[in-house]
């Protein structure tokens, strides 16, 4: 990440929520759907998925009861051993699955934009702001930082792209904060799989509010003016 200035400070942007909101955050019914669904996906194409949870599961539970033996306790211990079972496996699946998910997008169009929309918080992402026909792709996120441009692509594209934008963006938020990432493995680029984190550590700049306001103000730039679908984008769609 680096600082740009065009008269006024340019940091970098991140994303916009879907026009009047990114989205409408989902059910916790809906949210218990999503995340059973990744977990069967994922056992589905990682045929250590199942035999490491379990393994994870009744190792805790062994020791647990070990333990409790040795201390004369084994129902307070079992008990205890059990919910940290538990927990130990459901955050082995949940690391599993999230490697899973990366491996499935990495190196595709439209990837970073996925990530971003995974986010939580108040994260206004807006995808494709600029693009080329090589799926070169910038993306405009909008949050307490400021504004974020994400790019992805290949070469100088994307930081190229980013110039761009980021001009636009400045004639209409003024002296607010722009932060720009180009995602990748390249020197001075964020990795995918870091992508989250990085967004999660910028400094919060702007109020609620402000955040409002600036949503406003950049509305009207829009998005893409050509159909991308929300995720990844399989090579040969993007026409």
């Amino acid at each position: 990440m680096r600082m740009t200035r065009k008269s006024a400070p340019t940091q970098t942007a991140k994303q916009a929520k879907p026009t009047a909101k990114a989205s409408v955050k989902p059910g916790r019914r809906e949210r218990l759907g999503q995340i059973r669904d990744t977990l069967a996906v994922t056992a589905k194409n990682d045929p250590k998925f199942i035999p490491i949870v379990a393994g994870t599961f009744v190792a805790v539970v062994a020791v647990a009861l070990v333990v409790g033996f040795l201390v004369d306790a084994p129902v307070i211990v079992g008990v205890l051993g059990l919910m940290l079972a538990v927990l130990a496996a459901m955050t082995i699946a949940g690391r599993r699955a999230s490697s899973m998910a990366f491996s499935r997008i990495e190196g595709q169009p439209g990837a970073a934009f996925a990530v971003l929309g995974s986010m939580r918080g108040d994260w206004r992402v807006t995808q494709a702001v600029e693009f080329t026909r090589s799926f070169d792709l910038v993306h405009r996120v909008i949050g307490r930082p400021g504004v974020i441009l994400v790019a992805e692509g290949k070469g100088a594209k994307p930081r190229e792209l980013i110039g761009t934008h980021a001009r636009k963006v400045r004639r209409v938020v003024g002296d607010k904060p722009i932060y720009d990432v180009v995602v990748g493995d390249g020197e001075g680029q964020v990795p995918l799989r870091g992508l989250q984190a990085h967004m999660l550590k910028l400094p919060r700049n702007l109020t609620p509010k402000e955040v409002n306001e600036l949503e406003s103000r950049l509305k009207a730039m829009g998005g893409a003016s050509m159909p991308i679908p929300k995720g990844p984008v399989p090579r040969g769609k993007l026409r």
